[in-house]
């Protein structure tokens, strides 16, 4: 059980384990892994909770109804699975800038979470237009031979490095 308090795993074995973890999904549930409609069920439980009953009432969430579902409690556990891995590893720290930001753009905080929040409504903008994220076309839609997936996951990897190289 060594392997749990290493700082990095082989990208080999966790490719492995994710496999293995969609065909889990399918037999299981009948659904392949995805995590960007979580989101918008998320997003669909605070409105429901402000707006009530009328919120239910979209098509949007009549299509992807806002409740707790496996998909909701896959990204929980992302975020609880990557918590304990940097405890056990014992790289768990609070950064609010890395070095590498810090060295590119300042060690402004604010700036940080600004370009962050940005960042993370594009890229959830990005996945539900694209009718999936990295892990609905990179991992389940390949899995799938789908062409459509394998193009996202081609784009990904593409505006990925760009976005790396102009940034950095």
């Amino acid at each position: 059980m060594d392997f749990l308090t290493a700082q990095t795993w082989s990208p080999y074995a966790v490719g492995i384990i994710i496999g293995l973890l969609n065909c889990i999904a399918i037999v299981v549930s009948d659904k392949f892994i995805g995590c960007s409609t979580a989101f918008s069920r998320s997003c669909g439980m605070l409105e429901k909770l402000v707006r009530g009953k009328p919120a239910a009432e979209k098509p949007y969430y009549k299509k992807f109804t806002p409740e707790i579902d496996w998909e909701w409690m896959l990204v929980a556990g992302v975020a609880v699975g990557a918590f304990v891995s940097a405890w056990l590893s014992g790289s768990l720290q609070a950064v609010f800038v890395p070095d590498l930001w810090a060295k590119t753009f300042g060690s402004s905080a604010a700036l940080r979470f600004f370009a962050a929040c940005a960042g993370g409504i594009l890229v959830g903008l990005g996945a539900r237009w694209a009718g999936g994220c990295t892990s609905g076309h990179g991992i389940s839609g390949t899995m799938q031979l789908a062409a459509s997936s394998w193009l996202a996951a081609a784009c990904f990897f593409a505006g990925g490095i760009a976005t790396a190289m102009l940034l950095y």
